[in-house]
């Protein structure tokens, strides 16, 4: 078993010495860093190369659960996807190892918390909407062509048969838009 070290810090100003001190004690022959990168971007160049080369077997560790990332959900499912690759992930501050079966049990009710926040979150998007259009107000998409806008173009496409792309092009809206609100209006 590989243990591979994961260490990060949002400026470039900050030190990783910390970090790589903790993750060296704690076992790592290899470590990789992203410094100056936020924590709310999965897409970090030292994380990718991090998941690219632990395999089966290893155990992913950060020095402290945030230095992974800043969001539950991400949290989640970074560590569920080593899980289903047959890797374990340790957090050394918050001492949360899933190779244990406590550590798993820790990161399950984690787990639990990220999907209740998600459909808290579902549930007041859903209750702001409702109350916004209660208020009169539209959602979605502004739409595409004035309502005098489409009356002209259906004007000049039944009554004065213009071709629907010449009409689309003078309305700055593609053919297919134009057919589609002429048919839903």
């Amino acid at each position: 078993m590989k243990l591979v070290g994961y260490a990060r810090v949002s400026t470039v100003e900050q030190n990783l010495d910390l970090q790589i001190v903790a993750l060296t004690a704690a076992g790592c022959a290899e470590i990789f860093t992203d410094q100056g990168m936020s924590g709310a971007d999965f897409h970090r160049p030292g994380l990718r190369k991090a998941l690219r080369y632990i395999q089966t077997g290893d155990m992913l560790i950060v020095w402290r659960l945030d230095r992974l990332g800043r969001s539950l959900v991400d949290l989640v499912e970074t560590v569920n996807s080593l899980s289903r690759r047959g890797c374990d992930f340790r957090s050394l501050t918050e001492n949360i190892d899933t190779s244990s079966s406590g550590g798993r049990l820790l990161f399950h009710v984690m787990a639990a918390m990220a999907e209740f926040e998600r459909s808290i979150i579902s549930e007041r998007t859903k209750a702001g909407m409702d109350a916004a259009r209660a208020r009169g107000a539209r959602i979605g998409r502004r739409p595409s062509m004035t309502l005098a806008q489409i009356q002209a173009a259906r004007h000049a496409v039944e009554i004065d048969f213009d071709p629907i792309p010449e009409v689309a092009t003078r309305y700055q809206v593609h053919p297919k838009t134009l057919a589609r609100v002429l048919r839903n209006s």
